[in-house]
């Protein structure tokens, strides 16, 4: 025989429940509300603004140029532009490698710069201009001869420049540090040959195209002449293998062969 529940009994029950959904609801009412009034009172008050504009990374210019470069102005609201939008405004500078913009905490705007590096300066008009691993040349200029940088004597061909640069950007920094000045020295069989003078004294006859590969052993290979018994400065070819001849036998070997024009020319004449 079935139960017969009373409709007393249930009264109670229903009420609870109906008392629940009520409490439920007017607690995700007043969640909701409270997030929109919370929003909209941040957003019209100062704590949306942008107080600080942090830019770090950048040499070529300074942090006053990138802000201004940004468009984006102390009190201006935190969330009134896009951050990529502004990572191309900055990457317009043709010095500039990568930007990365990104909101920091509620007030604060991070902007970090990647420059491409300086690896060489190029001699124009007695004055020496910066020029940076993607073949672009700053305008800036310096009339002291630079030290920190190698730099280059009669490379007119831009395309060969441009070649150097990508090279002298995989060298180690201790190895391009060493190099004083690079002149293009291209014959009819090899428009990438080079010379290059270095600070130790040494000179090297190098490849464009192999130069990084195999300078960045240059250290190794002169303290292995340093400490041959009766070393002397002299020239370093790795243009195709690796070997070494002092200035002397260099210098004797180029008289003689001027001796012996001459000398033809002398017969010649008779």
């Amino acid at each position: 025989m079935k139960k017969v529940i009373d409709i007393e009994e249930r009264i109670p029950t229903l009420r609870a429940k109906r008392r629940r959904r009520s409490n439920v609801k007017f607690i995700l009412l007043t969640t909701i509300f409270g997030v929109i009034l919370f929003l909209l009172l941040y957003f019209q008050s100062p704590y949306s603004d942008i107080k600080t504009i942090d830019v770090t990374g950048g040499s070529i210019e300074d942090a006053t140029f990138y802000t201004k470069q940004s468009g984006l102005n102390i009190g201006d609201s935190m969330w009134s532009f896009k951050e990529d939008h502004i990572e191309k405004q900055i990457l317009k500078q043709d010095w500039v490698k990568a930007a990365t913009v990104k909101r920091k905490w509620l007030t604060t705007v991070s902007i970090q710069i990647e420059e491409w590096n300086k690896v060489a300066y190029i001699a124009k008009d007695n004055d020496f201009y910066p020029m940076l691993e993607n073949g672009v040349i700053l305008s800036v200029q310096d009339q002291l001869i630079p030290i920190d940088a190698p730099i280059f004597l009669k490379f007119d061909d831009e395309k060969i420049r441009k070649r150097l640069l990508q090279e002298l950007a995989k060298l180690n920094p201790e190895v391009l540090a060493m190099i004083s000045q690079i002149k293009a020295t291209p014959t009819s069989t090899d428009p990438y040959a080079i010379t290059l003078f270095m600070n130790d004294g040494y000179e090297v006859r190098a490849e464009i195209t192999t130069l990084a590969n195999k300078l960045n052993h240059y250290p190794s290979f002169v303290a292995w002449i340093e400490n041959t018994e009766g070393h002397e400065k002299g020239i370093i070819d790795i243009e195709v293998g690796e070997y070494y001849r002092s200035y002397f036998k260099e210098y004797m070997k180029a008289e003689g062969e001027q001796q012996g024009v001459e000398q033809d020319e002398e017969q010649s004449e008779e």
